[in-house]
């Protein structure tokens, strides 16, 4: 059964590493639910387990975020902020930067794949009434989408789940990522600014092409922002952050707006989420976890930089929500847990600026580009993807090495 269980669980994270099964249109979310399933189905492991497996508190702080992404949305907040902050830019080197640090400070806050969704379209848009190659500014968007995202527990799925597993607080988790997020936001512009010369030499100044006046719902606006004051307060505060944020959303769920429009969530990242944790489960179940950290145990406990190079790696394999959730059982076990957990943190989501198909937020830039009609390529996104991630994890690396 051991065996069945692990060529399953093989097949299983190899499609999640492509995204998709030969001839079935089947993605992530598909793969992990029908994955879950069939471990069920071959006994790798109970139903009762199965349930037990789905991290309750994790789903419910990524849909509770999602409802105030939704309002934030609605309310035209995205579009409005993109828009007054991208209008104080003068010249491409400082457009460039207005887009790095609002990209990257909202995504520490909102989390990082709605921010992409929403700020690629407003940047495609501006680079094109100015005349500018639209593709230096969207590598900078999805770089410091990814970056800023690091800092704090909020940013990126995966640090949700680590937020959940290691009961780190929200202040603790911010003082010790939040000067990685920093100064690798200033990596993104200064490598974007080096990779793409061309579109950054001399001292030009950007003509005049204000973009429309965003639309906004002022009551909603209002409403919402105070609602997300409060949350911050209350992160500050040291409330848990799974009780802050699900008031803070059930608070933005009691309107006079349809339901349907409120509801609008990412589901297909909530069944992500379910059907990853059910297959972790029956990985650690089957003893597969615990076998494979094992094998690599030498080169995870080989200190800060050795662990940051393997979560890397593994990251860029099989992603970094599945690379998370694969370590997580043995977190425990490390001399000193918090440290460890933030290493994970740390190396799973400045690694996926690699490659384009590095992190979700990465793809949403280049999907939703596409659709604007500008490309963002593989090989276009790598000549700056490299370089950034290299030199972020160098920084995350020195850093946590002399403050933890």
């Amino acid at each position: 059964m051991t065996a069945i269980t692990a060529v399953l669980v093989v097949l299983i994270y190899a499609g999640i590493a492509v995204g998709r099964v030969p001839f079935l249109r089947m993605n992530r979310a598909g793969i992990a639910l029908v994955g879950a399933a069939l471990l069920v189905l071959i006994g790798a492991l109970t139903e009762e387990q199965a349930i037990h497996a789905l991290d309750m508190g994790t789903i419910l702080l990524l849909g509770a975020m999602m409802v105030i992404n939704v309002n934030l949305r609605l309310s035209g907040f995205f579009r409005w902020v993109a828009g007054a902050t991208l209008r104080w830019a003068r010249t491409p080197k400082t457009l460039l930067a207005v887009v790095v640090g609002a990209s990257g400070v909202l995504s520490a806050i909102f989390l990082n794949d709605p921010v992409c969704l929403m700020f690629t379209p407003v940047v495609v848009e501006l680079a094109l009434r100015l005349k500018r190659d639209p593709v230096p500014y969207l590598v900078g968007l999805a770089a410091a989408s990814n970056v800023g995202s690091v800092a704090t527990i909020t940013g990126n799925p995966q640090n949700i789940i680590i937020g959940q597993a290691s009961g780190i607080p929200y202040l603790t988790f911010l003082a010790y990522l939040g000067p990685v997020a920093l100064v690798g936001l200033v990596i993104c512009w200064a490598v974007v600014v080096l990779v793409y010369p061309a579109e950054f030499r001399g001292g030009d100044r950007l003509p005049d092409a204000p973009l429309p006046a965003p639309r906004t719902y002022s009551p909603l606006l209002r409403r919402t922002l105070l609602v997300v004051g409060g949350l911050l307060v209350a992160f500050l505060a040291g409330v848990p952050v799974v009780t802050a944020t699900c008031i803070a959303g059930g608070v933005l769920l009691i309107s006079r707006l349809r339901p349907q429009k409120l509801l609008a969530l990412d589901w297909e990242l909530l069944a992500f989420f379910a059907g990853l944790f059910v297959v972790t489960g029956a990985i650690e179940a089957a003893g597969l976890s615990r076998a494979l950290f094992e094998a690599a145990e030498p080169i995870f406990r080989g200190g800060i930089p050795a662990f940051t190079v393997a979560t890397g790696l593994l990251s860029n394999v099989v992603s970094n929500v599945p690379a998370v959730l694969l370590l997580r059982p043995e977190m425990a076990s490390f001399a000193d847990p918090q440290q460890a957990w933030l290493v994970l943190a740390m190396a799973s989501t400045l690694a996926g600026n690699l490659t384009l198909l590095g992190s979700a937020a990465t793809l949403i830039v280049a999907e939703v580009a596409q659709v604007q009609g500008v490309t963002l390529g593989f090989r276009a996104y790598l000549r700056a993807g490299v370089p950034i991630t290299l030199l972020t994890l160098v920084v995350g690396v020195l850093w946590l090495m002399a403050v933890t």
